[in-house]
């Protein structure tokens, strides 16, 4: 429901009472985050906070009613006691807002976004230079309640975070609180637009473009690199305070985050290396092959399982595709995945490899399928990679695994088969 004031301008909305949120956090957006870091660095009880979000997540929270300067809502006790609770924000002067006009409309990003309904994530970092606080900080939320606490308590602090979920929903409920209304707002931002567009263009303030380009060879240069890190960050953990949302595993988060950081500080070492630039560009990876690189880092059982799932190898599988990938990476799985056959000039120098290896009767016994040739009478094989390097596997229970690392010469490669037949 909305209410109007005398000039079109929103003066009130309500929200009717939402859902219980048992198996979801209270704020997704970072701008709902903001608000309840607002409420959780002022209350000075925890236990307030804490009963609060029982309340909130149990949907003891009413309808919600958002006016300048407060929002209002009666909030129930476990016991059915009813309580009137209000959270106060100090609305913005009528020179902040012009202030907060006048930037908002030199930005075109962000009049078009507003105009659309939404809440440009710049806008609000925009608007700090300005002097101008679009969200709240510490001690900006102030509490009123029936109850008579004079600090937050469990209503007021329910009443929180149930407008954060609301402000997720619709970020102009902030605006509002602030003084002005959705409605104001737009009619506001097209009126100053349109006087803008009208107007003759002045002369911008600035260099010349002729003479910014024959200055381009003066610029100084860029600094220099930093410094590698000498180890990979560590991620932030999960908030145990708030529970995941249904289908979120948070241990999994954690594990792919710190995977993550282990790949982003290779890949960095890389760039900063020498000859990076003319080294080729490495694909994507796919799924189930990124599977079993995310596998190589030992995640825990449940992860692993899951891991073993999604690439479609199932557990022992994948152990024997991290043990190539330990191996000899992205071609290592490749050797392992794919049967094809040379043939013309490939097959020529397989046979030639494979007839120069050995000295005479040293020579095994073998036999050929596509890529692979198997020691007759033992438990080895040889597999000829597509680059023409060969690649050790041994039989283990009825499976053929990867046994060592490539070499472009089959009998070194033979020989790590078979001295690892009995590890």
């Amino acid at each position: 429901m909305k209410r109007y004031d005398d000039d079109g301008g929103d003066l009130e909305r309500t929200f009717a009472a939402l859902p219980p949120a048992r198996g979801r956090g209270f704020a997704r957006t970072w701008w709902g985050t903001a608000w309840l870091t607002a409420l959780e660095d002022t209350a000075l009880d925890n236990g307030q906070l804490k009963a609060g979000r029982r309340l909130a997540r149990a949907g003891a929270v009413g309808a919600v009613s958002v006016r300048p300067g407060r929002v209002t809502a009666v909030v129930q006790d476990r016991d059915g006691t009813a309580h009137r609770a209000d959270v106060l924000l100090q609305e913005l002067s009528g020179e902040q807002w012009e202030r907060f006009l006048a930037m908002a409309v030199e930005r075109a990003g962000h009049v078009a976004a507003l105009l659309d309904g939404e809440m440009p994530t710049q806008l609000v970092e925009d608007a700090e230079p300005a002097g101008i606080e679009l969200l709240p900080g510490i001690g900006d939320l102030e509490p009123e309640c029936g109850c008579d606490a004079w600090d937050h308590c469990a209503h007021t602090a329910a009443l929180c975070y149930q407008m954060a979920r609301l402000l997720d929903e619709d970020p102009f409920v902030l605006l509002l609180m602030r003084g002005r209304g959705e409605r104001a707002l737009l009619e506001a931002l097209r009126t100053r637009s349109g006087a803008s567009a009208g107007r003759p263009a002045a002369g911008a303030e600035g260099v010349d473009a002729a003479e910014a380009y024959a200055a381009r060879d003066i610029l100084p240069s860029l600094p220099d690199a930093p410094a590698l890190p000498a180890e990979p960050g560590v991620p932030p953990v999960w908030d145990t305070e708030a529970e995941p949302g249904a289908g979120i595993d948070p241990a999994a988060l954690e594990f792919l985050a710190a995977r993550t950081a282990v790949r982003a500080h290779r890949l960095l070492a890389e760039a900063l290396g020498d000859g990076h630039g003319r080294q080729p560009v490495e694909p994507e990876p796919a799924v189930a092959r990124d599977a079993v690189r995310l596998a190589d880092g030992e995640p825990g059982r449940a992860v692993a399982d899951r891991l073993a799932e999604g690439s479609g190898r199932g557990r022992e599988g994948l152990a024997v595709a991290v043990r190539a990938w330990r191996h000899g990476g992205a071609a290592a799985l490749a050797v392992l995945d794919e049967e094809w056959t040379p043939d013309g000039e490939r097959l020529a120098r397989a046979r030639a490899a494979l007839e120069s290896a050995w000295d005479g009767d040293e020579r095994p016994e073998l036999r050929s399928r596509a890529n692979r040739w198997t020691v007759v009478g033992a438990p080895a094989q040889l597999r000829l990679g597509r680059d023409g390097r060969w690649w050790p596997y041994r039989e283990d229970r009825g499976r053929w695994v990867p046994a060592g690392g490539p070499s472009r010469d089959p009998a070194t490669a033979l020989a790590s088969a078979t001295g690892s037949a009995g590890e």
